[in-house]
Protein backbone atom coordinates (compact mmCIF):
# COMPACT_ATOMS: atom_id res chain seq x y z
CA UNK A 1 0.00 0.00 0.00
CA UNK A 2 1.53 3.55 -1.21
CA UNK A 3 2.09 5.93 1.49
CA UNK A 4 -0.90 8.11 -0.72
CA UNK A 5 -2.96 5.15 -0.09
CA UNK A 6 -2.50 5.03 3.89
CA UNK A 7 -3.09 8.49 4.28
CA UNK A 8 -6.45 9.89 6.12
CA UNK A 9 -7.28 13.22 5.94
CA UNK A 10 -9.08 13.79 9.37
CA UNK A 11 -8.53 11.76 12.39
CA UNK A 12 -10.70 9.22 14.31
CA UNK A 13 -11.98 11.48 16.76
CA UNK A 14 -12.76 14.29 14.02
CA UNK A 15 -14.86 11.74 12.31
CA UNK A 16 -16.80 10.81 15.23
CA UNK A 17 -17.40 14.31 16.07
CA UNK A 18 -18.49 14.69 12.67
CA UNK A 19 -21.04 11.89 13.10
CA UNK A 20 -22.35 13.16 16.49
CA UNK A 21 -22.72 16.46 14.94
CA UNK A 22 -24.70 15.42 11.51
CA UNK A 23 -27.20 13.20 13.82
CA UNK A 24 -27.94 15.28 16.42
CA UNK A 25 -27.56 18.55 14.94
CA UNK A 26 -28.25 22.00 17.54
CA UNK A 27 -29.40 19.84 20.39
CA UNK A 28 -26.00 17.93 20.77
CA UNK A 29 -24.81 19.97 24.08
CA UNK A 30 -28.14 19.67 25.93
CA UNK A 31 -28.19 15.87 24.99
CA UNK A 32 -25.19 15.46 27.03
CA UNK A 33 -26.75 15.06 30.91
CA UNK A 34 -24.61 16.32 33.64
CA UNK A 35 -21.50 14.13 34.69
CA UNK A 36 -21.49 11.61 31.86
CA UNK A 37 -17.91 13.12 31.04
CA UNK A 38 -16.23 11.08 33.64
CA UNK A 39 -17.89 7.66 33.15
CA UNK A 40 -16.52 4.42 32.07
CA UNK A 41 -17.01 3.06 29.12
CA UNK A 42 -20.41 0.59 29.09
CA UNK A 43 -18.89 -2.05 27.33
CA UNK A 44 -15.84 -3.55 26.62
CA UNK A 45 -13.25 -1.79 24.20
CA UNK A 46 -11.74 -3.43 21.43
CA UNK A 47 -8.04 -3.10 21.74
CA UNK A 48 -4.97 -3.67 19.89
CA UNK A 49 -1.54 -3.09 21.39
CA UNK A 50 1.62 -2.90 19.43
CA UNK A 51 5.14 -2.13 19.42
CA UNK A 52 8.61 -3.45 20.03
CA UNK A 53 10.88 -4.85 22.85
CA UNK A 54 9.72 -1.98 25.02
CA UNK A 55 5.80 -2.96 24.32
CA UNK A 56 6.63 -6.65 24.64
CA UNK A 57 9.13 -5.86 27.92
CA UNK A 58 12.47 -7.95 26.47
CA UNK A 59 13.97 -9.60 30.17
CA UNK A 60 10.64 -10.11 31.82
CA UNK A 61 9.59 -14.07 31.95
CA UNK A 62 7.60 -16.42 31.23
CA UNK A 63 7.25 -15.19 27.86
CA UNK A 64 4.58 -15.75 25.61
CA UNK A 65 4.35 -18.62 22.70
CA UNK A 66 6.98 -20.06 23.93
CA UNK A 67 5.96 -23.38 21.88
CA UNK A 68 6.24 -20.79 18.60
CA UNK A 69 8.13 -18.80 16.12
CA UNK A 70 6.64 -16.07 17.97
CA UNK A 71 8.79 -16.90 20.93
CA UNK A 72 11.40 -15.16 19.82
CA UNK A 73 9.54 -11.71 19.57
CA UNK A 74 10.04 -12.20 23.48
CA UNK A 75 6.70 -10.99 24.65
CA UNK A 76 6.31 -11.52 28.34
CA UNK A 77 3.58 -12.66 29.38
CA UNK A 78 3.14 -9.90 32.33
CA UNK A 79 4.12 -7.38 30.03
CA UNK A 80 2.73 -3.40 30.71
CA UNK A 81 -0.36 -3.94 27.82
CA UNK A 82 -1.36 -7.09 30.27
CA UNK A 83 -0.45 -4.83 33.71
CA UNK A 84 -1.79 -1.56 32.55
CA UNK A 85 -5.52 -3.68 31.37
CA UNK A 86 -6.03 -5.14 34.58
CA UNK A 87 -5.52 -1.64 36.33
CA UNK A 88 -8.30 -0.40 33.92
CA UNK A 89 -10.51 -3.17 34.97
CA UNK A 90 -9.63 -2.46 38.72
CA UNK A 91 -11.69 1.00 37.87
CA UNK A 92 -14.44 -0.98 35.78
CA UNK A 93 -12.73 0.07 32.33
CA UNK A 94 -12.79 -2.94 30.57
CA UNK A 95 -10.40 -3.73 27.19
CA UNK A 96 -11.58 -6.35 24.58
CA UNK A 97 -7.77 -7.25 23.61
CA UNK A 98 -8.50 -8.27 20.12
CA UNK A 99 -4.76 -8.83 19.95
CA UNK A 100 -1.32 -7.69 21.37
CA UNK A 101 1.42 -7.81 18.48
CA UNK A 102 4.22 -6.38 19.95
CA UNK A 103 7.35 -8.07 18.94
CA UNK A 104 10.68 -7.51 19.98
CA UNK A 105 13.14 -5.87 17.33
CA UNK A 106 10.46 -4.39 15.28
CA UNK A 107 11.39 -1.64 12.96
CA UNK A 108 8.29 1.16 12.16
CA UNK A 109 8.13 -0.91 8.89
CA UNK A 110 7.12 -3.91 10.78
CA UNK A 111 3.87 -2.25 10.86
CA UNK A 112 3.01 -2.93 7.67
CA UNK A 113 5.28 -5.23 6.45
CA UNK A 114 6.32 -9.38 8.22
CA UNK A 115 8.77 -9.36 10.62
CA UNK A 116 11.87 -11.60 10.61
CA UNK A 117 12.77 -13.20 13.67
CA UNK A 118 16.41 -13.81 15.21
CA UNK A 119 18.76 -17.01 13.85
CA UNK A 120 16.49 -17.81 11.10
CA UNK A 121 13.16 -18.64 13.53
CA UNK A 122 10.77 -17.44 10.81
CA UNK A 123 8.92 -14.62 10.61
CA UNK A 124 5.54 -13.14 12.04
CA UNK A 125 2.66 -11.11 9.84
CA UNK A 126 2.69 -7.08 9.77
CA UNK A 127 1.06 -5.68 12.87
CA UNK A 128 -1.00 -3.66 10.94
CA UNK A 129 -2.62 -6.99 10.19
CA UNK A 130 -4.39 -7.35 13.69
CA UNK A 131 -5.97 -4.16 13.55
CA UNK A 132 -9.88 -4.58 12.89
CA UNK A 133 -13.03 -2.38 11.39
CA UNK A 134 -14.20 -2.36 14.60
CA UNK A 135 -11.29 -1.89 16.98
CA UNK A 136 -11.57 1.42 18.93
CA UNK A 137 -8.41 1.64 20.66
CA UNK A 138 -4.61 1.16 19.49
CA UNK A 139 -2.26 1.69 22.03
CA UNK A 140 1.78 0.74 21.67
CA UNK A 141 5.22 2.07 21.40
CA UNK A 142 7.58 1.68 18.81
CA UNK A 143 10.39 4.08 16.66
CA UNK A 144 13.65 3.14 18.81
CA UNK A 145 14.72 0.16 16.25
CA UNK A 146 14.34 2.09 13.41
CA UNK A 147 16.03 5.23 15.13
CA UNK A 148 18.86 2.61 15.24
CA UNK A 149 19.56 3.03 18.87
CA UNK A 150 21.24 -0.52 19.59
CA UNK A 151 24.07 1.02 16.38
CA UNK A 152 24.44 4.00 18.71
CA UNK A 153 25.08 1.76 21.73
CA UNK A 154 27.68 -0.67 19.79
CA UNK A 155 28.77 2.69 18.61
CA UNK A 156 29.79 3.69 22.19
CA UNK A 157 30.43 0.31 23.42
CA UNK A 158 33.37 -2.01 22.25
CA UNK A 159 32.27 -4.99 24.65
CA UNK A 160 28.84 -5.02 23.08
CA UNK A 161 30.56 -4.54 19.48
CA UNK A 162 32.34 -8.61 20.99
CA UNK A 163 30.54 -11.50 21.71
CA UNK A 164 28.96 -9.94 24.79
CA UNK A 165 26.47 -7.75 22.20
CA UNK A 166 26.07 -11.48 20.01
CA UNK A 167 22.42 -11.42 20.74
CA UNK A 168 21.32 -7.61 20.75
CA UNK A 169 20.84 -6.47 16.87
CA UNK A 170 22.02 -3.98 14.66
CA UNK A 171 25.87 -2.72 14.49
CA UNK A 172 27.62 -0.17 15.31
CA UNK A 173 27.19 3.47 13.49
CA UNK A 174 31.09 3.25 12.03
CA UNK A 175 33.47 0.34 13.19
CA UNK A 176 36.43 1.81 11.98
CA UNK A 177 35.91 5.31 14.47
CA UNK A 178 36.33 3.94 18.24
CA UNK A 179 34.19 3.10 20.58
CA UNK A 180 36.06 6.00 23.21
CA UNK A 181 35.54 8.18 20.58
CA UNK A 182 31.91 8.46 19.76
CA UNK A 183 30.72 11.42 21.83
CA UNK A 184 32.87 12.90 19.10
CA UNK A 185 31.52 11.14 16.32
CA UNK A 186 27.64 12.27 17.10
CA UNK A 187 28.08 15.75 17.85
CA UNK A 188 29.82 16.29 14.45
CA UNK A 189 30.52 15.00 10.67
CA UNK A 190 29.48 12.09 9.18
CA UNK A 191 28.00 10.60 13.03
CA UNK A 192 26.05 13.89 13.12
CA UNK A 193 24.60 14.12 9.86
CA UNK A 194 23.51 9.79 10.66
CA UNK A 195 21.93 10.91 13.43
CA UNK A 196 19.43 13.83 12.06
CA UNK A 197 18.72 11.72 9.13
CA UNK A 198 17.71 8.81 11.63
CA UNK A 199 15.44 11.30 13.71
CA UNK A 200 13.46 12.79 10.39
CA UNK A 201 12.93 8.74 9.10
CA UNK A 202 11.96 7.74 12.22
CA UNK A 203 9.15 10.69 12.44
CA UNK A 204 8.18 10.31 9.10
CA UNK A 205 7.82 6.74 9.48
CA UNK A 206 5.71 7.13 12.24
CA UNK A 207 3.39 9.68 10.87
CA UNK A 208 2.59 6.91 8.25
CA UNK A 209 1.83 4.49 10.66
CA UNK A 210 -0.23 6.27 12.76
CA UNK A 211 -2.48 8.01 10.00
CA UNK A 212 -2.88 4.13 8.17
CA UNK A 213 -3.89 3.43 11.93
CA UNK A 214 -6.53 5.62 11.20
CA UNK A 215 -7.07 3.92 7.61
CA UNK A 216 -7.70 0.62 9.21
CA UNK A 217 -9.82 1.39 11.67
CA UNK A 218 -11.41 4.28 11.58
CA UNK A 219 -12.61 5.01 14.93
CA UNK A 220 -9.91 4.03 16.51
CA UNK A 221 -8.34 6.35 19.29
CA UNK A 222 -4.33 5.91 18.69
CA UNK A 223 -1.89 6.21 21.80
CA UNK A 224 1.80 6.05 20.94
CA UNK A 225 4.17 5.40 24.04
CA UNK A 226 7.34 6.97 24.35
CA UNK A 227 10.43 5.09 25.98
CA UNK A 228 11.52 5.75 29.39
CA UNK A 229 14.40 7.83 30.38
CA UNK A 230 17.79 5.74 30.05
CA UNK A 231 20.39 7.81 30.95
CA UNK A 232 19.72 10.47 34.42
CA UNK A 233 20.27 14.31 34.55
CA UNK A 234 23.65 13.18 36.28
CA UNK A 235 25.38 11.05 34.54
CA UNK A 236 27.86 10.80 37.50
CA UNK A 237 25.74 8.59 38.87
CA UNK A 238 26.25 5.85 36.65
CA UNK A 239 29.69 5.58 37.90
CA UNK A 240 28.70 2.98 40.39
CA UNK A 241 27.28 -0.28 39.71
CA UNK A 242 23.84 -0.88 41.09
CA UNK A 243 23.18 -3.05 44.85
CA UNK A 244 24.26 -6.72 43.93
CA UNK A 245 25.78 -6.24 40.57
CA UNK A 246 29.06 -5.88 39.40
CA UNK A 247 28.46 -4.29 36.30
CA UNK A 248 28.32 -0.75 36.03
CA UNK A 249 24.44 0.45 34.31
CA UNK A 250 26.39 1.11 30.98
CA UNK A 251 29.43 -0.79 30.97
CA UNK A 252 31.97 0.60 29.20
CA UNK A 253 30.31 3.05 27.33
CA UNK A 254 32.73 6.45 27.77
CA UNK A 255 31.21 8.55 30.61
CA UNK A 256 31.58 11.85 28.20
CA UNK A 257 29.44 9.69 25.63
CA UNK A 258 26.19 9.52 28.28
CA UNK A 259 25.03 12.89 27.98
CA UNK A 260 25.02 12.01 24.16
CA UNK A 261 22.88 9.05 24.50
CA UNK A 262 20.46 11.10 26.71
CA UNK A 263 20.21 13.99 23.94
CA UNK A 264 19.80 11.39 21.09
CA UNK A 265 17.11 9.16 23.35
CA UNK A 266 15.69 12.98 24.18
CA UNK A 267 15.14 13.60 19.93
CA UNK A 268 13.54 10.22 19.47
CA UNK A 269 11.46 11.35 22.27
CA UNK A 270 10.13 14.79 20.92
CA UNK A 271 9.94 13.12 17.23
CA UNK A 272 7.54 10.30 18.46
CA UNK A 273 5.50 13.26 20.05
CA UNK A 274 5.53 15.24 17.26
CA UNK A 275 4.47 12.67 15.08
CA UNK A 276 1.60 11.78 17.72
CA UNK A 277 0.53 15.74 17.16
CA UNK A 278 0.57 15.63 13.48
CA UNK A 279 -1.19 12.53 13.16
CA UNK A 280 -4.02 13.84 15.46
CA UNK A 281 -3.24 10.44 18.13
CA UNK A 282 -2.23 10.73 21.59
CA UNK A 283 1.29 10.48 23.22
CA UNK A 284 2.64 9.13 26.73
CA UNK A 285 5.69 10.93 27.59
CA UNK A 286 7.24 8.67 29.37
CA UNK A 287 11.06 9.99 29.01
CA UNK A 288 9.61 13.10 31.49
CA UNK A 289 8.06 10.75 33.90
CA UNK A 290 11.04 8.34 34.62
CA UNK A 291 14.10 10.64 35.65
CA UNK A 292 14.45 9.18 38.77
CA UNK A 293 14.03 5.46 37.57
CA UNK A 294 17.01 5.21 35.26
CA UNK A 295 19.24 2.98 34.69
CA UNK A 296 21.92 4.61 37.37
CA UNK A 297 19.80 4.64 39.96
CA UNK A 298 20.76 2.00 41.68
CA UNK A 299 17.28 0.05 43.74
CA UNK A 300 15.12 2.63 42.80
CA UNK A 301 16.38 1.75 38.60
CA UNK A 302 13.39 0.97 36.47
CA UNK A 303 16.14 0.12 33.64
CA UNK A 304 18.14 -3.01 33.89
CA UNK A 305 22.14 -2.07 33.09
CA UNK A 306 23.06 -3.64 29.35
CA UNK A 307 25.14 -6.20 30.54
CA UNK A 308 22.73 -7.01 34.02
CA UNK A 309 21.24 -10.34 33.76
CA UNK A 310 17.66 -10.35 32.66
CA UNK A 311 14.70 -12.69 33.93
CA UNK A 312 15.45 -14.43 30.91
CA UNK A 313 18.30 -17.35 30.05
CA UNK A 314 19.88 -18.64 27.00
CA UNK A 315 21.20 -22.09 27.84
CA UNK A 316 21.45 -21.70 31.64
CA UNK A 317 22.94 -18.30 30.97
CA UNK A 318 20.96 -14.86 32.25
CA UNK A 319 20.07 -12.76 28.68
CA UNK A 320 21.09 -9.34 29.55
CA UNK A 321 18.44 -6.29 30.13
CA UNK A 322 20.26 -4.35 27.35
CA UNK A 323 18.72 -1.56 28.66
CA UNK A 324 15.54 -2.47 28.67
CA UNK A 325 12.53 -1.89 31.68
CA UNK A 326 12.70 -4.45 34.74
CA UNK A 327 9.65 -5.00 36.60
CA UNK A 328 9.73 -1.53 38.45
CA UNK A 329 9.92 0.10 35.01
CA UNK A 330 7.27 -2.09 33.51
CA UNK A 331 4.57 -1.03 36.14
CA UNK A 332 5.40 2.65 35.73
CA UNK A 333 4.62 2.10 32.13
CA UNK A 334 1.41 0.20 32.62
CA UNK A 335 0.99 3.15 35.20
CA UNK A 336 1.00 5.84 32.59
CA UNK A 337 -0.27 4.06 30.01
CA UNK A 338 -3.29 3.03 32.03
CA UNK A 339 -3.81 7.12 33.19
CA UNK A 340 -3.63 8.09 29.40
CA UNK A 341 -6.36 5.23 28.35
CA UNK A 342 -8.89 6.65 30.95
CA UNK A 343 -8.52 10.15 29.61
CA UNK A 344 -9.13 9.70 26.31
CA UNK A 345 -11.67 6.85 26.72
CA UNK A 346 -13.39 9.49 28.97
CA UNK A 347 -13.30 12.24 26.39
Amino acid sequence: MSPAMRKTPTTPRARRLAAAAAALGSCLALAVPAGTADAAPADPVPTVFFGDSYTANFGIAPVNDMDSPRGWCFQATENYPAVATRRLADKSITLNVQSDVSCGGALVENFWRQQPLPFGAGTVPAQRDALKDDTRLVVGGMGGNTFGFTSILKQCSARLRGDEGGALPGSPVDPDSAAGECADFFTSGDGKAWLDYKVEQTEAELVDMLDGMGAISPYADRVLVGYPRLVPQDPAKCATAAPGQTELPFADVPNDALPVLDQAQKRLDDAMKKAADDSGADFVDLYARTGRNTACDGADRGIGGLLEGSKLDFFGSPIPWYAHPNEKGRDIQAERVAIKIEEVLNR
